[in-house]
């Protein structure tokens, strides 16, 4: 069906004459590659994508408090591909002024549902107006998730093979979570977002199932010109956050293609140990994918920039920022060929933020974070088995 979309829904007529504009709202907090799907869903039903994000003082009154602030969730959404307007402090209940302020044809929200504190379906009023549409949640990711995945201090998300699903902690990352357990008052050990204790059908999680469909749906497909000048930069790029947004827009600055290397999680983990990385490759590619600033991803590339990969690629400027520069097996500099060639340039974005910065925030509030969850899991199973039975209501009536 020619103007049916990916979940089978009719899709917006483009070629009337109409610019048909699309209204997303959310939190957008811990952007990750399964906000970038909703939103990439959401654009292909029109031909602009407005996104609405919510200030950090409501999203703390109806959800708790929030990961990242306000201005760096705007900053990530507006780094996302497929955004073409960022509305700063809208309202968390979606209303059908917002939609005519902003021009907006109709709502757009995945398949699960938000609440307000009260139990309040955030969609309410759009929906009963029937100017709202709903796109396929992206399975196997959520905040809660990778939330979760770093207080559990756990590797299962990365191995592979018959370990792949073993839960095991690690002894250097579990001294960093004893530092605060007093002053956290915490005892026992957090479940957060793990399958089989999130009865939740929508903060539970379920395996991620990587498909070359879904890389083919975030790449733009498009080779370099002759003439481009090709940047290269290579990294984990694990939970891609604000630091990875100016870094790779800087990086994108000194040329006309930019190409980012992704290094597997077994030579991610040699360098930076713990239970690092937090996303396995398969979902920091599309992550990586999705920033507006990347033409195309690596995946699997070797630590040691090569003088093949150089070549292969046409690279005419290797970056690197201002993090720690480790040396690989034997003693090698990474980045001895680029430099070698006159081709290499290390670069200050001016943002600091690292992954592990973000890691501590988590474990350092990591009690306000477990009932933020624990509180919106009750909410939504309430709704959840409400409609469940309103379902079965219909069906024997």
């Amino acid at each position: 069906m020619e103007n049916q979309n990916e979940n089978g829904q009719q899709q917006q007529p483009l070629g009337d004459g109409k610019e048909v504009r699309v209204w997303c709202d959310g939190c957008y907090d811990m952007v990750h590659f399964g906000h970038a799907n909703s939103l990439r869903q959401a654009k292909a039903l029109g031909h602009k994508l407005i996104v609405g994000i919510h200030n950090d003082a409501d999203i703390t009154r109806n959800k708790g408090p929030p990961v990242f602030t306000q201005e760096e969730r705007y900053k990530m959404v507006r780094g996302i591909k497929w955004v073409d307007e960022v509305v700063e402090d809208a309202p968390y209940v979606t209303t059908l002024e917002t939609l005519d302020k902003y021009d907006c044809d109709f709502c757009v929200h995945g398949d699960d549902i938000t609440l307000t504190a009260d139990g309040v379906d955030t969609y309410h009023l759009v929906k009963k107006a029937l100017r709202y549409k709903e796109v396929s949640r992206t399975a196997g990711v959520s905040t809660t998730d990778l939330v979760g995945r770093m207080l559990l201090l756990t590797k299962n998300h990365f191995k592979q093979g018959e370990q792949e699903y073993e839960v095991e902690k690690d002894d250097s990352l579990e001294e960093l979570l004893k530092k605060y357990k007093e002053k956290l008052n915490s005892t026992g050990s957090s479940q957060l977002g793990q399958d089989h204790t999130a009865r939740s059908p929508w903060t539970g999680c379920s395996q991620f199932l990587p498909t070359t469909q879904k890389i083919i749906q975030f790449s733009d497909g498009k080779p370099p010109k002759p003439t481009d000048r090709i940047v290269y930069v290579a990294g984990a790029f694990d939970l891609f956050h604000v630091g990875h947004l100016d870094f790779l827009e800087k990086a994108r600055s000194y040329g006309d293609y930019l190409i980012v290397g992704l290094h597997t999680d077994p030579i991610v983990n040699q360098y930076k140990g713990g239970n690092y990385p937090i996303m396995n490759l398969h979902e920091r590619v599309l992550s990586v994918l999705a920033c507006k600033y990347v033409n195309e991803v690596v995946i699997g590339a070797p630590y040691s920039v090569t003088a093949d990969l150089m070549e292969h690629f046409n690279v005419g400027l290797v970056c690197h920022g201002q993090t720690h520069i480790a040396l690989d097996v034997g003693n090698i500099d990474p980045y001895s060929i680029p430099k070698q060639m006159g081709k290499f340039m290390l670069i200050d974005s001016g943002n600091t933020i690292t992954t592990e910065d973000i890691v501590d925030r988590i474990i350092r509030h990591r009690l306000e974070f477990e009932t933020r969850n624990q509180k919106k899991e009750k909410k939504e199973i309430e709704v959840y088995e409400a409609m469940q039975k309103v379902k079965l209501a219909q069906k024997s009536g």
